[in-house]
């Protein structure tokens, strides 16, 4: 498709939901509709990297433009897809801020989830016109007039425009897209000014560099055949020369002229994405007075662990690979640290732990890298009698006892949906987290408790644990809410006397002989026997709180006894 495309007639929207409510199976559904593409394609076909597929998540946006006849008129719709797992909300607020739209997608069997509010308050923030969908209707146990109930109770819906629908058999699809296309407004922009784009992603080709993926504002870009064209972004002002302009198919297809309300990509030649980042205003180079976009929150990592090669060999296959990895996940942060006892290793920061064990199983799919990886901690903050401020990201760090003045660590907002047959058991569980509850709020048979939290209790694995309390029907949303003081010690994990940095954390001091317990018990139970006897100690300063041996090997007398002897 080339040419000049009808700004009247172009429809940006996104699909936003809680995980597993069947976003990517309706972009299947729109995909098929729209003749984008034939049928006897694999599912979730914008999913494309090999985890998501097998997962049944989006990790990553994926935007697709589609053609569509309505009334006699066409249309061009650009979709984003976008993730539903708390840990990736940084890829929804930038899809969003690409759209006119969002359809809000819902399942009829478990009804509105965490993810559910957390997006349909980001869509209004946003401005965006939204289409509210319930799903999975073909589902025995739906029920959709509840959900209904609920949608229109929660967000002030009217029954009449809440559609139902089956992305799986098909049922309703095509009523959606007619509502998108009715309610969604088109772009709005100034076609005459100067080209003007908002960068809301990029990716790397290995042979033609950076893709900066974007949705144009004002003005057209045109392919020049008889001269070159340059970009200059101006977050970082760095220039490029245009090797070419494109949109998604959903594969990439080059075209000659991208203009207002357009999504796409442009190549860039770049060899670093850290050129530019999402959020970035892109311009034609040497155009006077053009205002830059307001852009995005720079991502900031959360969760940081210590990740290290088995074979000390393989340091330079990790260092490649992480690099490599940076290429395609800008929120990925990598800093070299030593640990005297698992050699040299980096320093990863992740957005939460389904991104750390991601990013882990990539390295080793991927790259053929086998791992060791340190517990997640998060980044404390340390106020020392001098004045000092220094940020935390390993327990080597943290100074002695008496130069320590005051000590912070990072807070979340958590928001639990949960029906109310588990609302005492998870606020118990809540409280030995150490958090407090600030608000609860009623939808229909379910309650949202908000609590404040530490971060380090949300990171010690205790998603699974409230799927454990709640059968699997709760869900959870946060975000981050500062920092608070506590009265912290540094637990030193030994063995046989050596303290081992990679295995020590910061805790309160009211749980060291507690955590000191489990950690020593676990890694009994994890690290296998050896010819010599390994003792495992946690301790603070010379105060050991905890031990657990590993036995050696004891001689076989009669492993080598046959039949003679």
């Amino acid at each position: 498709m080339t040419g000049k495309v009808v700004t009247d007639r172009i429809r940006n929207f996104c699909i936003v939901a809680h995980i597993n409510h069947g976003k990517s199976t309706l972009a299947d559904r729109f995909l098929e509709l729209t003749n984008t593409i034939g049928q006897g394609h694999r599912s979730q076909l914008l999913d494309s990297n090999p985890i998501e597929q097998e997962r049944g998540i989006t990790i990553k946006l994926a935007p697709v433009r589609m053609s569509y006849q309505l009334n006699g008129s066409d249309y061009l719709l650009n979709l984003i897809d976008t993730p539903g797992h708390v840990d990736f909300g940084y890829e929804v607020s930038r899809s969003l801020a690409a759209c006119e739209g969002a359809i809000l997608l819902v399942d009829a069997v478990s009804g509105i989830q965490a993810q559910t509010v957390a997006n349909f308050s980001l869509a209004m923030e946003q401005g965006l016109e939204i289409v509210p969908v319930i799903n999975k209707i073909d589902v025995p146990t739906a029920d959709a007039e509840l959900v209904r109930k609920q949608l229109q109770e929660s967000f002030g819906f009217q029954i009449p425009e809440i559609l139902l629908v089956s992305a799986k058999t098909g049922q309703g699809v095509g009523e959606v897209l007619e509502r998108v296309i009715g309610k969604v407004p088109p772009p709005v922009g100034r076609p005459n000014e100067p080209w003007r784009a908002l960068v809301f992603n990029s990716s790397y080709d290995q042979h033609r560099g950076v893709l900066a993926w974007v949705r144009v504002i004002d003005g057209s870009l045109e392919i020049n055949r008889q001269s070159e064209t340059y970009l200059r972004f101006l977050g970082t002002n760095t220039r490029c020369r245009l090797s070419e302009i494109g949109f998604f198919s959903p594969e990439k297809k080059p075209t000659d002229m991208i203009g207002v309300g357009e999504v796409g990509y442009v190549v860039t030649g770049l060899k670093d994405l850290s050129f530019f980042r999402p959020g970035d205003t892109v311009v034609i180079d040497g155009q006077p007075g053009v205002i830059p976009l307001p852009g995005y929150q720079p991502v900031k990592p959360m969760v940081y662990a210590g990740v290290y090669p088995v074979d000390n060999a393989d340091y330079e296959l990790l260092a490649t690979s992480l690099e490599k990895l940076r290429l395609s996940d800008a929120a990925l942060s990598i800093d070299p640290e030593y640990s005297e006892g698992l050699g040299k290793g980096f320093r990863c920061g992740f957005l939460g732990l389904l991104h750390a064990e991601i990013v882990q199983e990539r390295l080793s799919r991927e790259f053929g890298v086998s791992l060791v990886v340190t517990p997640p901690t998060v980044a404390y903050k340390v106020i020392k009698t001098n004045g000092e401020e220094m940020t935390l990201l390993t327990v080597s760090e943290y100074p002695d006892q008496a130069q320590i003045k005051l000590v912070e660590e990072p807070v979340a907002l958590m928001s639990l949906f949960t029906p109310l047959a588990y609302m005492a058991k998870l606020i118990g569980l809540c409280k030995q987290k150490r958090a407090w509850l600030v608000a609860q709020e009623y939808y229909g048979t379910q309650v949202k408790l908000v609590f404040k939290i530490p971060l380090s209790e949300m990171v010690a694995g205790l998603y699974d644990q409230i799927k454990n309390y709640s059968s699997g029907f709760a869900s959870l949303d946060w975000q981050e809410a500062g920092y608070q003081p506590i009265e912290s010690v540094r637990l030193d994990i030994l063995f046989n006397g050596e303290r081992a940095d990679s295995f020590s954390q910061i805790v309160p001091r009211l749980r060291v002989e507690q955590r000191g317990r489990e950690l020593v018990e676990k890694l009994g139970e994890l690290i296998p026997r050896q010819q010599f006897e390994i003792r495992i100690q946690a301790a603070v300063g010379g105060k050991i709180m905890a031990r657990r041996d590993v036995k050696a090997f004891r001689k076989d007398v009669t492993a080598k006894l046959y039949g003679g002897d």
